[in-house]
């Protein structure tokens, strides 16, 4: 049985399993702060499961295969010898598909047939994630009955803005709520050492691999006037989750935001792991002197430079014929004859290892184009490289609500794609982590 021979009893054995659910990004947090803690966990996911989070990032936070066939093999019997081998089993997320499962005793798969195996001596918790809707479906909720009856601890859900765009009941608790879930139902661990606890989320940095990440998103804003600009579309939405996936991961980010853009759903804080120290920007010329500041007080491992950053910025106002500078503290009437003169910004992107105290981090950048064919989008990626080590392409023409196709470059070659905003942020993790220089935690500051 792969992954599961070398075990220690004085070890608590967490067997962690994923269904598929967006929030299956945020499952991740737990499970290293699980192995932080000394907990022996290994990890069973879906097929839907891996479309979310990829069996390279489950792998590299356990040390352990992820499982999740039935019929792999030399592991025809896992869904036997898993089960004896855990203390405590949870499923986090638990979409409404595989509660419902569950609860009608269906076993076409190796998770739902690892519930078939269970020993009910042992706890078994349930962390649901999913839309309003399904979960107040009746079948969900008569599931969720009849699983808290078998004896099964079916854990609430937040109310908060989902995924979808709805807000409601269905979002997978904090993950510090779920520690504390989890924690009280661990086995005695005489022997993990002073403290024997799950650490806190604040603080000292524990965990050798977590990096310091700047990451920048949102677009920039040029005033014309106290309630007029020019700027871009932008949300930041992209940027906000790459931030938080980073931060649930364990890394410790700077998230440089434009000021009215979207910001991630994780702890605010100025250090430790987990933390997400948030810096506003407005203008240009405030997102390039935050940058050239933040890389000098701080030695970054990486820098994700994603913000849409404008071209141009405005020199002077015409106004009625006469030469004016822009005042942000006044309102142009609207009967005024205005044309604006805009003079060209340097491209930030190439100068970021110029600026940093640590030129060695990785430095990822992003392109976007608009209906481009595969030779305009090569030239397009080409052209913004220089001081990069990973530059991530998206058209515009493939976007959709469902869809956020993107294609991964270093050195001038493709080295990966992804299909969707969550496929994006955790291949961009696992690809930072593969290039970062190691740094040991006593040199970080």
């Amino acid at each position: 049985m792969s992954g599961v021979e070398a075990k220690s009893a004085a070890r608590p054995r967490v067997l962690f399993q994923l269904s598929g659910s967006i929030a299956a990004y945020k499952a991740c947090h737990v499970i290293s702060r699980l192995v932080q803690a000394g907990c022996e966990v290994q990890t069973v996911a879906t097929r839907a499961a891996l479309e979310f989070v990829g069996a390279a990032t489950l792998e590299g936070l356990t040390g352990r295969p992820v499982e999740s066939e039935t019929f792999a093999p030399g592991a025809y019997m896992n869904h036997i010898h898993l089960m004896k081998w855990a203390d405590i089993v949870v499923l986090c997320p638990a979409t409404a598909n595989t509660i419902n499962k569950l609860a009608s005793g269906i076993g076409d798969d190796l998770l739902s047939t690892l519930f078939l195996a269970h020993d009910f001596k042992k706890p078994y918790l349930v962390a649901p994630a999913m839309n309003t809707k399904m979960h107040d479906h009746p079948t969900t909720q008569a599931s969720i009955v009849k699983l808290r009856e078998w004896g099964i601890e079916v854990l609430g859900s937040a109310s908060g803005a989902l995924a979808c765009g709805d807000v409601g009941v269905g979002k997978l608790l904090d993950p510090d709520l779920l520690i504390d879930e989890i924690e009280r139902r661990l086995p005695e661990r005489e022997t993990l050492g002073s403290g024997a606890t799950i650490p806190p989320l604040p603080g000292k940095r524990s965990v050798e691999n977590s990096l310091d990440i700047l990451v920048t998103a949102g677009g920039t804003k040029e005033p014309i006037d106290a309630v007029r600009s020019i700027t871009n579309t932008s949300s930041g939405l992209t940027g906000a989750l790459i931030a938080e996936t980073l931060s649930t991961l364990g890394h410790n980010v700077t998230f440089l935001h434009a000021r009215d853009g979207k910001r991630p759903e994780a702890r605010e804080g100025g250090g430790g792991i987990g933390a997400v120290a948030l810096v506003p920007f407005v203008t240009f010329r405030d997102l390039d002197e935050a940058i050239r500041r933040l890389l000098l007080e701080r030695e970054y491992d990486a820098v994700i430079h994603m913000a849409a950053v404008s071209d141009y910025s405005i020199d002077h106002l015409t106004v009625n014929g006469l030469q004016t500078a822009v005042n942000g503290e006044t309102k142009l009437d609207s009967g005024e004859s205005v044309s604006i003169s805009l003079k060209k910004n340097h491209k930030i992107l190439p100068r970021i290892k110029e600026y940093a105290r640590r030129p060695e981090m990785v430095v990822v950048g992003f392109k976007l184009t608009v209906g481009a064919n595969p030779g305009e989008r090569r030239r397009a990626v080409e052209r913004v490289s220089l001081g990069t080590d990973l530059i991530v392409h998206n058209d515009a023409e493939d976007i959709d609500p469902r869809l956020h196709p993107a294609t991964f470059y270093a050195d001038g070659a493709e080295v990966a794609r992804t299909q969707t905003k969550f496929e994006l942020a955790a291949k961009l993790e696992e690809l930072i982590r593969g290039r970062a220089v190691h740094r040991p935690a006593q040199e970080r500051p």
